[in-house]
Order: structure tokens, then C-alpha cells, then sequence
């Protein structure tokens, strides 16, 4: 009998602009192109009401559905990556550019409202015939999975079989929250996600680096700048030193930096507000046939170019502002031509120089994460040997300038930028099905992770840049007599205290019998997969009751949190750690207390007065720091406290010999 082959696993690169599915076969890996020959999917897609389609809304995808969005500006939907684990405040930005409206849905979670249009034949419309309004509230977690079934489909076409297995890409940046709504699409999509690996290394990958006749070790700078995020990643690439194609080389991700919102929409986002504005000049403020959108929260008095723009007109020019990005990386001036319905013709020239002068801020954005990354793997710039560029923004001539002077090389530009992301994707996605060996990927988790202890502690289990997969256990216990059930909260980030990070989830471990303060012993476990997914697991091993949670957070991190997270950390670096070790002493000078105390009540007649005054002076001695640290940690001297603790716990040993002396007479 045969072996039937193995299921094949695509690569599927879900952009911001544009998405793509690649395989590997024979001749290794290849993106798969549609009936026209076009690898790029325009990651679009347009509703429409149907009575004839499942649900009443029929959906396109791709193409169509970008040619024609000026026609269908409210209920063509792009750019849905950038909502995707976000909430409606961290998308505020966004929401002026966009022809089609974000709404708050669940957990203030940034969710799509498409109105559409349904006619006589529709459920609603059958009692009158007549034409009704009607909204459809969507996550972008669902117009994303429209896409990967696209492209799924796509590829069974191509391969002759269904496909029912993928890697997906993220940035490297994405934090949990991100990648979960990654895998939600994919899962919605009827795709297993069997991994979830980072763009720059998927590039990495595509490129080879460290395989082939490469016999030394090599530095390299993956700068992934594509449609609405920004990564750089440092890898240090470990060739096999032997010639044999089951011998890995190691692609180690030594630091990540990135913004999650900085790339190609935001330079176009600026060239629609220039284009608007040169607009209002020539014609002035105008009302056009749709009703101006309300100001957003907190905006000031200004005018604003973009606050009487109708959908089709903001479609619009976000398209113009495409084409002008793209001539500006070939020429030195582009012209735009604009019909306004009912003001005129409105006509401009864009020089490449005003396009610099829009995106210098974005760009140095994206310099001041490359020296961070560098920073963090304690390198210099002469360190590295080659700066791999990917995605379509590093077409721009001002970012590979940039990119020269930061690093000193020219960037090396070998594989199409928009497609060497999804190539990577689909040579992870052969050596998980064995159809190919020679790769082992280490990359890194972006921010700390831990849980909430007493006194609003966060004790560290797996710190910001370690290794993924990853695993981190820790023992702790309770600080209160009598407890049936334990509270595990998790969290991110890079400060001490709770108040200063991000909840990432909450659960409890329920149905422990009562025990004393310190009795129970609590094991927590944090497991994060390859694909950076964590869970946590918390089991009482007296008694063997466990509880497990995959997080799965509301929303995620804008760049401007993780900004302020990282530096507040080192802001606050030192207060924030003697915060913590007043907070975990007191925590422990209590347990202790309660102790000596209950000893002190039972056996304190058999022992001598000198040495139980001796042990009163210090109980009230630490007791008093204890209250203190516990009402204002910053009136206490933590070592003041420590050697407080320490002393109590050395004179209290001969108390815990009566003690233990007792205890055996007794029995």
C-alpha cells in the first residue's frame, strides 16, 4: 500500500494593503497566483444585500472590490488589520480616513458597522416590498477571515485539494491580544492555524540566510515596513555546519522593536489631509451630499480638511494618495486631477521633496526603533552584515536613505518586498508538514509577563525578549487563613506594580479545602506556544485541583502604550523595585508575625521573661514597619525592614524548638 502524501500546508501573508498564500513544493517556495496571474490580493472587501446569498449579504473580495470602492465607499471595508485586537480608542486615528464607520462593540473592542440596503425579496423587506435600511455589526476578526478563505480557496483551486492548514503571519510586534484575533480569523475560516510565526523571520526564512553554501554565522536586520505596521528584527542566523539536509540551521531573534501603527496607510493618511487641505483652499469649506461626520473627541477648534468630506470623496482620495506614493518612488513630481462634484476641477502637482517633508516624522519613528532593537541585542551597527528590507513601503527612496544611514550598508533587496513574508510563511509551513527540513526558529516575546501578587505586586515569569516557545513555572502561596479559592490574574508589562501594567486576563483555582496563610502551595505555570499564544496554568499540589486559562485579552497595545510602558519602566526603574520589596516583605513579615504570635500564645509560659520580651520588642518592631510600609511604602527603608524581618526570624528559632518539642510531647 502507498502512503497517502501529506496535507499541505500553505503560507498566508494577511497585510494590511495586500495578502498572499504560497506553497512549497519541489522547486521550493512559490506564491500562488489567481486566474489572472495576480500573486497580490487586495486585502478588500466589499457587502453587498442579497436575498439569493447565505444570510441576505453577498461579499467580494479582493480586486473588484478595491476598482470599485468609490462607487461602494460605506460598505467597502480596508485596512482591517489595524483594528484587529484593538479597541475603538486605540483606532481613533485611524477613523477620519476611513470611508466606512467603526463602531464600539463588546469590551470597547473596535468593530465594523456596514449598512446595507436590503430590497423586496429580503426577510425585512417581504411584508412592503419596499426598500429598508439595515446594519451589520462585524469584528474585524470576520472581514479577516473572508480574506484567508479567499486565498484557502485560491490555493485549492491551484493544488487540486482542500486546504485546511496554514501558517499566518503577524508582525513581530503584535502582542497577544493581536495574535489571538489572528488565529479567531483564521479559525473562522475554517483554517487551522498551525503556527503563527513573525514577518521578519518569515522573511528571514525566505531568504535562506544561514543555508545553502552559507558556512558562517550571520547578523542580519529584517526592516518590514509595509501597509499598517512597522518590525525590525535583529536574527543572528546559525548555519548547519554540516551538509546534511536534516542538520537545522538556528534563526535566533536576538531583539524586536516595532510600531504597530506606522506604515504605508499613515504616509497616505498624510497625503490625503494635504490634498484635502489643498482642496479646502481652492474651493473653500463645502458641504457635499453626505452629512459631515462629527468631530472626534478632544479635537480643537481648527478647521479640519477632512470634516466635510463625504465616503466616496475620502475613498477617493485615499486612492490618489496611493498613486502619488507610488509614482513619487519611481519619479520627481506627480499630478493629481480631481472632478468635485459641484465645486469644479481640482488640480495639483505633489513634488517628491513634499513627500519627504510628510513622512520624516514616521520615518524617524521607525529609526528610533532600529537603534532600540540594536540597543537591546547590545549591538552596534557595524555588528550587522546584511539589512534585509520587506514590504512594499521600502520602496520609498527616503526609507532605504534612511536605512543607509542608520546602518551603514545598502539595503539588500534580492526578493519582491511584498511577497518574501508569504514565501517565508510557506517554507515554516513545509518543514512543520516534512516536506522540508534545514530551519529551527527561536523568536522572542515582545513584553514581560507575570501575575498579580500581594499587595499589587507583579511578579515576573517570562521577561520582555526571551525565547519563544517559552516556559516558566513559580511557586507561591496564600496570605490569608481560610482561603477556598485563589485569584490568578496575568498581566504585561514592564513596571512592578499592577496599576502600571496591562490585565491580560483573570481566573480562579476554586474547591480548596481551608488552610492556613502559607500552607497552600500554588505552582503557576506560563507556557507561550511558537506561535507567541500564552496560557497559564495554576495547580494546588496538596490537593492536586488545577486551573488553566488561554488569554485571550479585549484588545491590544498601541504603539504609544508600549512606548510609555517601555520608558516608564526605566523612569520609574528604581522606585518602582523598592516599591516591590516593601510590598513583598510586608506580605511575608505577616506570615511570620501570625506565627510567632500563635506561639507566643501557646507556649510563651515556658520561656524564659529576657528572651520573650526579647521577642515582643521585635514582633512590635517589625509589626510597626509592616503598618507603615503597608499604608505608604515610601515611609519605610526596605532594608530597614529586611533586617528587621531577618533579626525576628533568627530570635524566633528558639522558639520554634519549644514549639516543635511540644508538638512531639503532645503526640
Amino acid at each position: 500500500m502507498m502512503t497517502p502524501p501529506t496535507e499541505p500546508i500553505v503560507g498566508i501573508d494577511l497585510g494590511t494593503t495586500n495578502s498572499l498564500v504560497a506553497i512549497y513544493d519541489k522547486d521550493g517556495p512559490r506564491t500562488i497566483d489567481d486566474e489572472q496571474g495576480r500573486a497580490l490580493l487586495p486585502s478588500v472587501v466589499r457587502f453587498e444585500a442579497d436575498p439569493a446569498s447565505p444570510g441576505g449579504v453577498r461579499t467580494i473580495v479582493g480586486h473588484d472590490a478595491s476598482d470599485r470602492a468609490v462607487e461602494f465607499p460605506t460598505t467597502t471595508i480596508s485596512s482591517v488589520k489595524r483594528l484587529m485586537g484593538r479597541s475603538l480608542s486605540d483606532a481613533a486615528e485611524d477613523l477620519p480616513y476611513l470611508s466606512y464607520r467603526v463602531v464600539e462593540g463588546e469590551h470597547n473592542t473596535a468593530r465594523v458597522e456596514i449598512p446595507l440596503l436590503l430590497r423586496e425579496g429580503s426577510a425585512r423587506a417581504a411584508s412592503t416590498g419596499a426598500a429598508h435600511p439595515a446594519h451589520r455589526i462585524l469584528s474585524p476578526q470576520e472581514v479577516s477571515a473572508l480574506i484567508l478563505r479567499h486565498l484557502a480557496d485560491r490555493a485549492s483551486l491551484a493544488l487540486g485539494r482542500p486546504i485546511t492548514k496554514a501558517v499566518v503571519t503577524v508582525p513581530a510586534y503584535f502582542d497577544d491580544a493581536q495574535r489571538q484575533a489572528t488565529r479567531d480569523a483564521g479559525r473562522l475560516a475554517g483554517l487551522d492555524v498551525v503556527r503563527i510565526v513573525n514577518e521578519p523571520t518569515a522573511a528571514a526564512l525566505a531568504y535562506g540566510l544561514g543555508l545553502g553554501e552559507q558556512r558562517k554565522p550571520l547578523t542580519v536586520v529584517i526592516f518590514d515596513l509595509g501597509g499598517g505596521t512597522f518590525d525590525v528584527s535583529i536574527l543572528r542566523i546559525t548555519p548547519n555546519p554540516n551538509p546534511a539536509p536534516d542538520q537545522p540551521a538556528f534563526f535566533q531573534v536576538l531583539s524586536t522593536a516595532g510600531d504597530t501603527h506606522l506604515g504605508g496607510d499613515d504616509i497616505d493618511h498624510a497625503l490625503v489631509r494635504m490634498l484635502a487641505t489643498r482642496m479646502r483652499d481652492q474651493f473653500g469649506l463645502h458641504e457635499p451630499r453626505a452629512q459631515a461626520r462629527e468631530s472626534l473627541p478632544g479635537s480643537d477648534s481648527a478647521p479640519d480638511p477632512l470634516a466635510n468630506l463625504d465616503p466616496a470623496t475620502r475613498r477617493a482620495l485615499k486612492q490618489f494618495a496611493q498613486a502619488i506614493k507610488h509614482k513619487l518612488s519611481d519619479e520627481d513630481q506627480a499630478s493629481v486631477r480631481i472632478d468635485v462634484a459641484g465645486a469644479g476641477v481640482f488640480q495639483t502637482t505633489v513634488a517628491r521633496d513634499d513627500l519627504d517633508a510628510l513622512m520624516a516624522p514616521w520615518v524617524d519613528r521607525a529609526m528610533a526603533c532600529c537603534r532600540q532593537a540594536l540597543a537591546d541585542a547590545q549591538l552596534t551597527p557595524k555588528a550587522i552584515d546584511a539589512v534585509i528590507m520587506v514590504g512594499g513601503s521600502t520602496r520609498i527612496p527616503l526609507v532605504r536613505q534612511r536605512v543607509r544611514e542608520v546602518f551603514g550598508l545598502e539595503p539588500y533587496t534580492a526578493l519582491d518586498p511584498d511577497r518574501v513574508v508569504a514565501l517565508g510563511a510557506a517554507v515554516q509551513a513545509a518543514i512543520m508538514s516534512g516536506e522540508a527540513k534545514g530551519a529551527l526558529l527561536l523568536d522572542v516575546i515582545p513584553l514581560s509577563l507575570g501575575i498579580e501578587t500581594a499587595g499589587g505586586a507583579v511578579a515576573k515569569l517570562i521577561l520582555r525578549n526571551s525565547t519563544v516557545p517559552a516556559r516558566a513555572t513559580e511557586r507561591f502561596t496564600t496570605s490569608v487563613d481560610g482561603q477556598t479559592s485563589i485569584k490568578i490574574h496575568v498581566l504585561q508589562g514592564e513596571r512592578e506594580m499592577v496599576e502600571h501594567c496591562r490585565s491580560l486576563g483573570v481566573f480562579d483555582l476554586r474547591g480548596l479545602p481551608p488552610m492556613p496563610a502559607g500552607v497552600p502551595q500554588l505552582e503557576v505555570e506560563f507556557l507561550v506556544d511558537a506561535g507567541g499564544v500564552l496560557r497559564v496554568t495554576a495547580a494546588e499540589k496538596r490537593t492536586g485541583k488545577r486551573a488553566q486559562l488561554q488569554v485571550v485579552p479585549n484588545h491590544g497595545l498601541t504603539r504609544e502604550e508600549v512606548d510609555r510602558i517601555e520608558a516608564e519602566s526605566f523612569t520609574h526603574a528604581r522606585d518602582d523595585m523598592a516599591r516591590h520589596r516593601v510590598v513583598d516583605l510586608v506580605v511575608n513579615s505577616r506570615l511570620d508575625l501570625k506565627w510567632i504570635g500563635e506561639q507566643l500564645a501557646r507556649h510563651g509560659s515556658a520561656l524564659e521573661p529576657g528572651y520573650r520580651r526579647e521577642l515582643e520588642v521585635g514582633v512590635a518592631a517589625l509589626a510597626d514597619l509592616a503598618a507603615r510600609g503597608d499604608a505608604d511604602w515610601r515611609t519605610v527603608d526596605p532594608n530597614d525592614l529586611h533586617h528587621a524581618k531577618e533579626a525576628l526570624d533568627r530570635a524566633s528559632m528558639r522558639l520554634q524548638e519549644v514549639a516543635i518539642t511540644a508538638s512531639l510531647r503532645q503526640g
